[in-house]
């Protein structure tokens, strides 16, 4: 049986394949649980510094697998909500994962592939992908992803994608801040290639914990517990060594170390 996930590793990045292309790297309970598990290996591995996530073959993930679905269909309401628990697992690992993620997208992005191109922190697609909350044509709605897809794009935008299920393409996704950028097929590497470059150089406490800061920020609304808290962020990571080392760098006109 063939593995439905590859994890390459290139130095300090990790590079999660989804790797089934026959399927357009479509869900089943299978990758979920193989995702998962790398995502959480991942996140107890600081030698990694970036993960890039990325599908083999024609597309990203054009969601749930057919069979998978059909199973479900004909399970039970518990069996149903363990199964859609795992997928929120595997979403929200993937959201806070205590690494900076890259989602590489080509083809297909669809359903449950949406949600993890909106948990990763910096999504690059080729000019000809396409998206889809095509949810409900079936009669259902992308409720386990929704948290995650509504923090990128905003409840307005949501509540069309949601209801319509309409296709969208590369343009309007970046347009709605799904993707932080579209370039030409022959130019996705490259562009992911690049993003990878400016993480290594940044130190790989801060860029690991940047969403944490970004999430704490959006979400408090205690100002002066914000203000407390961000100082004593600040202060930490000024006398923490990477914060030191960052900063003896800078005034001596050299790379830091991690950079080298």
């Amino acid at each position: 049986m063939t593995n439905p996930l590859l994890n390459l590793r290139e130095g300090p990045v990790a590079r999660l394949r989804l790797n089934r292309p026959e399927l357009h790297n479509a869900f089943d309970a299978m990758l979920i649980a193989a995702l998962t598990g790398a995502l959480e290996a991942v996140a107890e591995d600081d030698s990694v510094r970036v993960v890039v996530l990325e599908g083999e073959g024609l597309s990203f993930s054009a969601g749930a697998d057919l069979n998978w679905m059909r199973n479900m269909a004909a399970a039970s309401e518990e069996a149903n909500r363990t199964d859609s628990l795992a997928l929120a697992r595997l979403m929200r690992t993937l959201d806070e994962l205590p690494r900076p993620t890259i989602a590489r997208v080509q083809g297909a992005a669809f359903g449950g592939g949406v949600g993890l191109v909106a948990c990763c922190d910096i999504a690059i697609a080729s000019a000809d992908a396409k998206f889809g909350l095509t949810e409900s044509k079936l009669g259902l709605l992308p409720a386990v992803i929704s948290p995650y897809v509504i923090d990128a794009i905003g409840p307005r935008q949501a509540r069309r994608w949601f209801a319509t299920a309409e296709i969208f393409d590369a343009a309007t996704a970046l347009e709605i801040g799904l993707l932080h950028q579209v370039v030409a097929g022959e130019a996705l590497d490259a562009a992911v290639q690049r993003q990878i470059d400016l993480l290594l150089k940044a130190g790989p406490h801060a860029s690991a914990q940047a969403k944490a800061l970004v999430r704490r920020v959006a979400f408090e609304r205690d100002r002066d517990r914000l203000d407390h808290d961000n100082a004593a962020l600040i202060a930490r990571l000024r006398v923490s060594d990477e914060g030191q080392e960052g900063l003896t760098a800078f005034l001596d006109k050299r790379k830091p170390r991690w950079c080298q």
